[in-house]
């Protein structure tokens, strides 16, 4: 397919604001819950189960965040009781809130294995300083040693910091599972590469897909590596990706993503998201003419240049991208004497 010919629709360009709902599609609505930073919002889902509501994601955990929520439970969900929520994958503005759902209204939570994992391990992994793994990770990545000096000073970010306690118990959903909520059957399809194990929701009638971040509109998910893993490859785990999902994907699908507005044009989506890091990839390859720092790249990569409030999610998606072109043979790496990799397009 030509994607020049597909296009994006937006049907509903005005989204929902405070304890506003917009009912997208028959017994399921649409709500905004804000974020503190720059992507300032996440999306969530209320499925509507005739005895109850079936929730998808839930934002951080803030005072403001659950100040929203309370206003939602009391004004357009109120009546009846969250019996249960749906979480597409571990970060922490889709996850943030599951323990409180958990403990304090006794919904039963449900996501993959990977992504509870993921959470409850990182929710007890609190860090007043930065860990030896993680010093060596962003001296690898080539981080400058002014950067890296103030980050020495700084308390670094730990789940912790937004996502309510974890209780033990949740129950897992996998590739191929059919779950019923909203009065519809969702058949579950995994995906990769933003994080690992993220669950989308595809209806049974093929009319709508729950995409969280995997199938975000106007934007690109962050494909990032960690310290938590130094060696993936979150780059091809994200083409391989999309091009299963393609095989699924209608045009007609309306899509309900994890940020930005719900839409239309799903098979041309998919193609734009893979291309944006095909075409990233070969500019990178030809700019590693010689020896450079994943940090080195940015430019090259992102096109733009990069502040403070970006240079975390930048470092870890270039680290992706010249380690994907390493992993596939397309270049050679080294380690310089300052200790950074060094990554060099083979001859």
């Amino acid at each position: 397919m030509n994607i020049q010919t597909g296009q994006i629709r937006y049907p509903f360009p005005d989204p929902p604001s405070g304890a506003e709902t917009i009912e997208v599609a028959e017994g399921i609505f649409w709500a905004r819950i804000p974020l503190p930073m720059a992507l300032d919002h996440v999306n969530v889902y209320a499925l509507d189960d005739g005895d109850g509501w079936t929730l998808i994601d839930t934002g951080v955990d803030t005072r403001k965040t659950r100040g929203v929520w309370s206003a939602l439970l009391s004004g357009p969900l109120a009546g009846r009781p969250i019996n249960r929520l749906i979480v597409t994958h571990h970060h922490p503005d889709h996850i943030g809130l599951a323990g409180w759902f958990q403990s304090e209204l006794k919904a039963e939570l449900l996501t993959t294995r990977t992504a509870w994992l993921f959470a409850r391990m990182l929710s007890l992994d609190v860090q007043d300083t930065p860990a030896a793994e993680t010093l060596e990770y962003w001296t690898r990545a080539g981080m400058p040693p002014d950067v890296l000096e103030k980050r020495l000073k700084e308390r670094p970010f730990n789940f912790a910091d937004i996502l309510a306690p974890m209780p033990l118990g949740y129950q897992r959903i996998q590739e191929g599972d059919v779950l019923t909520a909203g009065g519809r059957r969702w058949r579950v399809r995994i995906g990769h590469g933003h994080a690992p194990e993220h669950a989308t929701l595809w209806s049974e009638d093929g009319e709508l897909v729950i995409a969280g971040d995997q199938l975000l509109p106007s934007i690109s998910p962050n494909l990032g590596v960690y310290a938590t893993e130094p060696g993936a490859d979150p780059v091809k785990d994200w083409l391989e990706s999309c091009g299963m999902f393609a095989k699924h994907a209608d045009n007609r699908h309306l899509v309900l993503p994890g940020h930005k507005l719900p839409y239309y044009g799903l098979e041309t989506r998919l193609a734009q998201l893979a291309e944006n890091h095909v075409h990233a990839l070969e500019r990178l390859e030809a700019f590693l003419d010689e020896p450079r720092t994943a940090v080195e790249c940015f430019l090259t990569i992102f096109k733009r240049p990069i502040g403070d409030a970006e240079f975390g999610l930048a470092l870890v998606e270039a680290v992706a991208h010249c380690q994907h072109l390493w992993h596939s043979g397309r270049v050679e790496r080294d380690l310089r004497d300052d200790g950074a990799w060094v990554y060099a397009r083979r001859d």
